[in-house]
This record gives structure tokens, C-alpha cells and sequence, in this order.
């Protein structure tokens, strides 16, 4: 069959103006847009006009993004310093060939703990000003909260710029404890002329495994960017992926990541038996379900600090993340030193 007689339909019951606050919420307007390409028609004028304004604003965010990103480079690269750009664009190229269609809401830099000093005077040379943690970045000071946490957020108020500058990939030390910005590492095109340096692929999946399970990947894009990334790999690849990213520290967050990608997007089609294997594991499983009950909980979008125990479910899914009473130990004195 050809033509119109194979061209999928929506129903008619669809209820767009949830579906326009449900894309918005997940941060998946571009992807939304793009996929709908062919079915259009179908929309209401109101969904489809706010759907495709999204599209160009997340477009041209992308393209400015994209210019940022190249001075931050060139900046970094004059100063010898190495550094490695998280998600963002890279991950636009990688998961979707296409670096325009995925929200960014901020820039993600990696650097060298011994060289978060020196990043900050770049970045403040750059404009950028620190918004949190809340005071003035005195080397001494931001080097002490980076030895704690993860990151620091920076802003350049000028044109609504975020910037988040890592020193680690995760927040606890015991999860990829090896990797870091002198990782193996590749370089990405997101846009003509600009090439930006990320994780290489193994060292990438293990990071967005864990990144999403930081937050029980309770927004779409998320899941939906790490099954883009998965797309067209074998099973034999998929199962190589799997296996050094616990040799890297992902623990069970590589399991929890490939069965949620896989109830939502069937990504382990080419390895069923990966997912009986993982399957096996009765925490893999309950976090692979406290994830979905994230992704559909309630009737309406709402953020985990809006609901009643919202972030402790999160909280209380990265107990399981390995395996271990010192692990959950050191877990749960993390989250009362933040909460502190």
C-alpha cells in the first residue's frame, strides 16, 4: 500500500489542549512538532500555531546556543583547559541527527575539579554571574561547594543564558567514580562550523543512565533523548553498552534506563534477552516503575516540588541505584547534608 492509504491518523478524541501543557511540561515541543510533520492537517490552528512557535523559538535558542558554545570553547581551548559539553546540543545530534529540535535549558560544562577556579574567571569574563550557590565566587569558596556538590548554576543576564558547571558527573562519588572530563571523549557537529567535545559513546550511555535516574526520569525528554541515542544499535551493541556501563559504576541505572526506554519505546527489540536478564532484578523493576509512575502521575503536569512527597519517591529511588548498605549509607548522608 502506498500513499494515504498507510499514512497513520490521529483520533479524533484527542484532547489538545492537555496535549499542548503535557509536550510543554516534558520539554518535547520541537520533537512533538517534527514528529507530527505529516499529520498536521489534523491539528487544531490554536495547538499547531503554539506547537510550531515553540518549534522556531527552541530552533533559535538552539543557534545561539550553539555560537555560546563555540566561544566557551575557543575560550577554554586558548587557556589549555580541557572541557566537555553534557546533553544540550550533543545530544540533539546524536539521539535525533539534528541538533535544532531539542529543548536546551541550559549549557552543561564539564572541567577538571583542580580547575573550577579557573573556569569561573573564564565564564565571568564571559559575563556570566554566579546564581547559585548564592554569594560571591571567591575561588576558595566555589572550590569548597564543588568538593561537595555537583555543580554550580551561572547566568548571563544579558541574553537569559544558563551555563551549569560540573566538576563530577554524579552526586554521589560512588557512581562513575572513574569518569570525568578527561574521559575518552568525541566530537559532535550541532551546527555549521561548530563541533563541540562530549563523552564517547560507552562513557555517555553510563552518564545518562545515571543523570536520568538522578531525577527518576520524571520528564519525558529525558527518556525520549536516551532511546533517540539507543536507535539502530544492535543487540549485540546494546548488551556491550550495558556491560561496561557497570565496569564504569552505572549500577542499576543503566537497568533502570534501558527497561523504562524500552516500555515506552521498545529499544531493547534487538536484545530480548537483556531485558529478561535485568528483569530478573527486583530493584531494577521497582525502579523501572517508580520512573513510569513519575511519567503518569496525576491527571495534569505538575513539577515533583508541587506534589504531596513529590521529590522523596525521587529521593527514595536512588537508595536502590547499588547495591550495598554503604552505599545507601553514604546516600543517605548526601541528601542530609543538601537538605542541612
Amino acid at each position: 500500500m502506498r500513499g494515504d492509504a498507510c499514512r497513520p491518523t490521529l483520533g479524533a478524541d484527542v484532547d489538545w489542549p492537555l496535549f499542548l501543557r503535557l509536550v510543554r511540561f516534558h520539554r518535547i515541543q520541537g520533537l512533538a512538532w517534527h514528529a507530527l510533520a505529516e499529520m498536521r492537517a489534523e491539528i487544531p490552528d490554536e495547538v499547531a500555531g503554539a506547537l510550531a512557535d515553540d518549534a522556531a523559538e527552541i530552533a533559535a535558542a538552539n543557534l545561539r546556543s550553539a555560537i555560546e558554545c563555540r566561544g566557551i570553547l575557543a575560550d577554554f581551548d586558548e587557556n589549555e583547559m580541557p572541557v566537555l559539553f553534557l546533553k544540550g546540543l550533543t545530544m540533539g545530534a546524536l539521539a535525533y541527527g539534528n541538533a535544532s529540535i531539542k529543548v536546551g535549558i541550559d549549557i552543561d560544562l564539564l572541567v577538571a575539579e583542580d580547575h573550577c577556579a579557573q573556569a569561573a574567571r573564564l565564564l565571568e569574563g564571559r559575563g556570566y554571574e554566579l546564581l547559585y550557590p548564592g554569594w560571591s565566587a571567591t575561588p576558595e569558596r566555589l572550590s569548597s561547594w564543588h568538593r561537595r556538590h555537583k555543580e554550580s548554576v551561572w547566568r548571563r543576564p544579558a541574553e537569559r543564558l544558563h551555563l551549569d558547571l560540573h566538576t563530577r558527573l554524579s552526586d554521589n562519588r560512588a557512581l562513575l567514580p572513574s569518569l570525568d572530563v578527561r574521559s575518552p571523549c568525541q566530537s559532535v557537529a550541532v551546527a555549521a562550523g561548530v563541533a563541540l567535545p562530549t563523552l564517547a559513546t560507552d562513557e555517555l550511555f553510563a552518564y545518562l543512565c545515571v543523570h536520568g535516574a538522578s531525577s527518576a526520569w520524571f520528564r519525558l525528554k529525558w527518556i525520549a533523548d536516551f532511546a533517540g541515542f539507543l536507535h539502530g544499535r544492535s543487540g549485540e551493541e546494546l548488551d556491550r553498552l550495558y556491560r561496561r556501563s557497570q565496569d564504569l559504576g552505572a549500577g542499576r541505572a543503566a537497568g533502570q534506563a534501558l527497561l523504562l526506554a524500552h516500555a515506552l519505546f521498545q529499544s531493547l527489540e534487538q536484545n530480548l534477552a537483556l531485558r529478561e536478564s535485568l528483569e530478573l532484578d527486583r530493584a531494577n523493576r521497582w525502579l523501572c516503575n517508580s520512573a513510569l509512575r513519575q511519567l503518569a502521575i496525576g491527571t495534569e503536569p505538575s513539577e515533583p516540588t508541587e506534589r504531596f512527597l513529590g521529590t522523596a519517591k525521587i529521593h527514595l529511588t536512588q537508595f536502590a541505584l547499588l547495591p550495598g548498605l554503604g552505599f545507601k549509607l553514604s546516600e543517605l548522608a548526601r541528601q542530609a547534608r543538601i537538605r542541612g
